[in-house]
């Protein structure tokens, strides 16, 4: 199995870099994230990242610079984030290497789904073969077994499933879990437990509880 895809993540809001390294997190990468580019060269050696989310307007160095400091030195993916919409903002990014362009203010879903076509384009998405315990899930085949058993999931199911899976012993909200494997931002309040419930009638069919509920906080994936 290859392993999760690794993003570096440089913003200098602290709520922005907060909040969306949730979401990235949650979506099942690994994050890094930090609030200037002063230690760039350090991070990128140790940390290894696959995609670079570079705010533009930074203190010291600006995401112009480091994504030029970034393409002399390796072949991650850029993508840039700034509230300048314009289109010589968007061809200065271009021209110093930039894969992709999101202007603030960020809608997640938009940010999750750039990053993922990206990730998926250069062959460095996350990855497709997720296992915990005897849980073994293929995405490409669609295909979930627990031990000797092949369980039949809807096609929510499976989704719900490998998103609880890529955040195995991690509490989600009800909200981050609508959010993720819906798209709703608002939800109604029966529907991730009713799906967590019949997930976990088809997960326990075969083996002991693996989803299990954390009172007033919401739901974990453990052995």
């Amino acid at each position: 199995m290859s392993r999760p895809s690794r993003i570096l993540f440089v913003e200098d809001d602290e709520a922005v870099r907060n909040a969306l390294s949730i979401e990235l997190r949650a979506a099942g990468y690994v994050v890094q994230d930090e609030p200037d580019g002063s230690a760039l060269e350090d991070i990128v050696e140790s940390f290894r990242p696959d995609l670079a989310i570079l705010d533009v307007m930074l203190p010291g160095r600006s995401g112009f610079d480091l994504a030029h400091v970034l393409r002399n030195k390796t072949d991650l993916l850029i993508l840039f984030l700034t509230a300048r919409d314009t289109v010589s903002s968007r061809l200065a990014g271009f021209s110093v290497g930039a894969d992709d362009y999101v202007i603030k203010p960020v809608v997640v879903e938009e940010l999750l789904a750039r990053v993922r076509a990206l990730l998926r384009r250069s062959g460095r998405l996350e990855t497709e073969v997720l296992e915990v315990g005897d849980l073994i899930l293929d995405e490409p085949a669609r295909l979930v077994r627990r031990g000797d058993a092949e369980l039949e999931l809807t096609p929510i199911e499976f989704q719900l499933l490998a998103f609880l899976m890529r955040n195995r012993g991690v509490v989600l909200s009800r909200l981050q879990i609508s959010s993720q494997v819906w798209g709703y931002e608002e939800h109604d309040p029966n529907l991730v437990p009713v799906h967590i419930g019949n997930l976990r009638r088809k997960l326990e069919g075969s083996g002991p509880r693996l989803i299990h509920t954390v009172r007033g906080h919401g739901y974990v994936l453990r052995v």
